[in-house]
């Protein structure tokens, strides 16, 4: 099955701090019960993920006001996805090494990610599935209570999951 991507966002100021360019990756198995994104879930759905794509993603962020990329779903760490998620990363940060990544997954970082290339790129990783039933407005970055924060390159260096301080988010690195 080759991979989708459910729509571009040029200028996104709600999936992570500052100005950011968001894509949606398309094609997610979970199917939590109020997901704000159900349109992404039909793996056959969207636009073909290609390296135009990357391309595209790349020049859209080539901008002094754009801080980073988003990278959401659907599902981007599903296995369908995860690998043109990390060809995704990897080239982002190559040409923009101090624009952070910010990536939402339903899988859990220590559990199922971080032996994952892809985790070598990402600054910070919001995840754990969406829980309705631990649903709250008051959380900034996620909408379930069990869903974590994590900077990624800190948990990496002490090799266990670090939460993203509050006060300090990671807009540049």
């Amino acid at each position: 099955m080759l991979m989708r991507y459910n729509k571009i966002r040029k200028m996104d100021i709600s999936n992570g701090p500052g100005v950011r360019v968001s894509i949606f990756m398309q094609g997610c198995a979970f199917h939590c019960k109020n997901c704000f994104n159900p349109e992404t879930w039909d793996f056959k759905l969207g636009e073909e993920f290609t390296d135009k794509t990357i391309d595209k993603v790349l020049e859209l962020a080539d901008k002094d006001y754009i801080v980073g990329l988003s990278i959401l779903g659907g599902e981007p760490m599903h296995p369908v996805n995860i690998e043109g998620t990390t060809k995704l990363a990897k080239a982002f940060k190559e040409k923009y090494p101090n624009k952070t990544i910010w990536c939402w997954t339903g899988f859990l970082f220590d559990k199922d990610l971080k032996d994952k290339e892809v985790i070598k790129y990402i600054d910070v990783l919001i995840d754990g599935q969406y829980k309705d039933e631990l649903h709250d407005f008051r959380l900034k970055w996620c909408g379930s209570s069990n869903q974590r924060v994590i900077d990624v390159q800190k948990s990496l260096k002490r090799n266990k999951v670090i939460l993203l301080d509050d006060k300090k988010e990671l807009v540049g690195v």
